[in-house]
């Protein structure tokens, strides 16, 4: 009788450990405000996505995007609007891409910056998902209070090369085809 209580009690313990495991985990690779995938998630699936793409031959795309004058929003309705309208669009994203493939994750990897990998698409392939989120988001309205925010969003799009030497290469064409968005009238979509 006395080992079988101690057996509960070791078996109960090991499986409040493994909970408090998962949790951690949890906690570690997702943003808690979006509840995306966070910065740390996006490095570590970036490097496996890369070496395995380079290793296979295979295809591999991002596309990042930020919301157009995120800052006037935080200056115009107060901050708790502007996590509104981040949770709204990373909800937004997620079902567009939960109705597309589940492979292609969203990461928030800055304050109002979020990326999406594309493992196996090629430039072409993304096209159609890059299309919906764009106009998903765009048409958005967020509700704050009494208050109606439009939301746009800048978007940068770029695939792997083969000269890519590593995955910052493909991050800082990607990073550069946003900010030709952003400096070219926002609300718009750079493809390289």
């Amino acid at each position: 009788m006395i080992f079988a209580g101690l057996l509960y009690a070791y078996v109960n313990m090991l499986t409040q450990d493994s909970e408090i495991k998962l949790r951690l985990a949890q906690f570690a690779s997702h943003d808690a405000l979006t509840e995306t995938e966070n910065f740390a998630a996006y490095t570590e699936h970036i490097k496996y996505l890369f070496d395995d793409s380079a290793k296979n031959n295979l295809n591999l795309s991002m596309m990042m995007f930020d919301i157009d004058h995120f800052k006037h929003v935080n200056d115009t309705y107060g901050h708790l609007a502007g996590d509104r309208v981040l949770q709204e669009v990373a909800a937004t994203v997620t079902t567009v891409l939960a109705a597309n493939d589940e492979k292609v994750k969203l990461y928030r990897t800055g304050g109002e910056e979020f990326n999406v990998l594309f493992p196996g698409y090629d430039l072409a392939s993304t096209k159609v998902i890059v299309r919906q989120v764009f106009e998903a988001v765009n048409h958005l309205v967020v509700k704050y209070e009494d208050e109606e925010i439009n939301v746009s969003i800048s978007v940068g799009v770029s695939t792997l090369h083969q000269a890519d030497g590593s995955p910052i290469d493909l991050y800082n064409r990607v990073d550069q085809n946003l900010y030709f968005s952003k400096r070219h009238g926002r609300m718009r979509v750079t493809v390289e």
